[in-house]
């Protein structure tokens, strides 16, 4: 009898000492997340300005700060005639994706911007996307979607009615590096 009091009882302390101590493990993990989620949260707040640069889809406010910032290089993707019709933003290049030699001028607009990233954007959002989409398929990075595009879509107002500078067709294309033109 006394040996089976013995038995039971090691059993019996070690699962209370195991449930204390999964409790204070528990504990411990609990309070090790809730630090981490305040830094985190800090972070994130400090850093949303410059981490924005980082993200791969952008608003049009987003793109013009970063082309002001002179953290980023912008490519207008539509056609001339849309160029001609709305004007282009300022500062962005007018590298059209419906004409010959785009994806030679891309990757060259890419080399010139050094460790810039590359802001794609297009009229709202579509064609811009489905290049980003295809430039990550095939292994390549630092290109960032404007997805509102210079129209507006579902993402945001756009570049235009956000008010941000246009410049027209000519101009942009005077300003165009040679290596581009």
């Amino acid at each position: 009898h006394s040996r089976v009091a013995s038995c039971t009882w090691p059993v019996t302390h070690r699962t209370a000492t195991d449930q204390t101590m999964r409790f204070s493990n528990m504990a411990d993990l609990n309070r090790r997340r809730f630090a981490l989620g305040a830094q985190m949260t800090i972070l994130a707040v400090t850093a949303s300005p410059v981490m924005a640069q980082f993200r791969s889809v952008w608003s049009a406010e987003t793109a013009f700060d970063a082309l002001q910032a002179d953290t980023a290089r912008i490519i207008d993707v539509r056609t001339r005639d849309e160029w001609q019709e709305t004007g282009v933003g300022a500062g962005v290049w007018p590298i059209s994706r419906h004409e010959t030699g785009f994806p030679d001028r891309l990757f060259k607009a890419k080399e010139l911007s050094g460790d810039r990233i590359v802001g794609l954007i297009c009229a709202t959002g579509g064609r811009s996307a489905s290049l980003l989409r295809a430039l990550k398929q095939a292994g390549y990075s630092g290109y960032a979607d404007i997805s509102e595009g210079m129209l507006g879509s579902s993402d945001g107002k756009g570049w235009i009615a956000s008010g941000l500078p246009t410049i027209q067709i000519t101009v942009a294309l005077k300003g165009l590096p040679a290596e581009l033109a």
